[in-house]
């Protein structure tokens, strides 16, 4: 497998801006090759600027969506959807500027809105989630790039939860542009069989986040990572595995995500111990 290995910036900050490009010089030196971009607000990042440093430190970058009720794609008021394309279609005009191939995120609804609705209910939100993906395939077709969605958990989303769920979804959405992105903290919670749900998404799969069970440093916890090696292998995947947790420091963020402790004692421990983990797991030669 030909696996490169990221980090988010969300480990250490947040909103990413210009200056989070400070952080860049010590993913380097950890051994990342990728750095995640959490794409917060656009208008406080000069893509420019960020694009110079990328260069300077050798990372390629990844770019993900940050999706709460002002960008709701679900939402009734067109008005909503509106100002979602207005933000995506900015989120993409950075991941150009960055030579990112993919915008990635849970775009098809908002972050949180988990809610016990009717099946009629469901069916509109999901044909209106169909519709407006559709757009935003168009638009990522306009810019040479793919979007990779991203199943929440059941605390986080009612909409799409498993990877059977994202499969059906881009299957509905029937554009080429439209792609998946799997988060082992969300596997951890929904899915019954980590590798069984890799080789589901199967070939569609472009972006793996990664952190324990607890969003904890990978290799701490109780994820089977001989899982992930498996089914990585199993549907030859060639993208990146990127750390996505955060830090407890931002308040906003932490609330957001709760998380209520610190879960180590040093945010710069977690992401040097979390890829030396593992590169030590998925870059060793196992059988399938």
């Amino acid at each position: 497998m030909n696996i490169k290995f990221g980090v988010s910036t969300w480990l250490w900050t947040s909103p990413f801006n210009t200056d989070s490009i400070s952080l860049f010089p010590k993913i380097k030196k950890m051994g990342y090759d990728v750095v995640e971009i959490p794409i917060e607000d656009p208008e406080i990042i000069d893509g420019k600027k960020v694009k110079e440093a990328l260069d300077e430190n050798g990372l390629q970058a990844i770019s993900c969506g940050a999706f709460g009720p002002s960008r709701d794609l679900t939402n009734e008021d067109p008005a909503i959807h509106e100002n979602c394309f207005n933000y995506i279609r900015a989120s993409m005009q950075l991941c150009n500027i960055w030579d990112a191939k993919f915008l990635a995120g849970p775009m098809y609804s908002a972050v949180g809105k988990a809610r016990l609705v009717s099946p009629e209910q469901k069916k509109k939100e999901w044909e209106l989630a169909v519709k407006n993906l559709q757009k935003v395939c168009e638009m990522a077709d306009e810019h040479g790039l793919k979007i990779a969605l991203e199943p929440l958990n059941r605390f986080e989303s009612d909409l799409v939860n498993t990877a059977q769920d994202v499969v059906k979804l881009i299957r509905d959405i029937n554009h080429p542009a439209a792609k998946i992105l799997l988060d082992g903290f969300h596997m951890n919670i929904e899915e019954p069989d980590l590798e069984a749900a890799i080789r589901l998404a199967g070939s569609d799969l472009i972006h793996v986040q990664v952190s324990e069970n607890y969003r904890g440093t990978p290799g701490t916890g109780q994820t089977r990572w001989d899982a992930y090696k498996r089914g990585l292998k199993a549907i030859q995947y060639e993208g990146a595995v990127s750390i996505e947790s955060f830090t407890p420091e931002v308040k906003e963020l932490a609330g957001a995500v709760c998380i209520w402790r610190p879960l180590v004692p040093s945010q710069d421990e977690f992401a040097s111990e979390g890829v030396r983990f593992l590169k030590s797991v998925l870059k060793e030669e196992v059988p399938v």
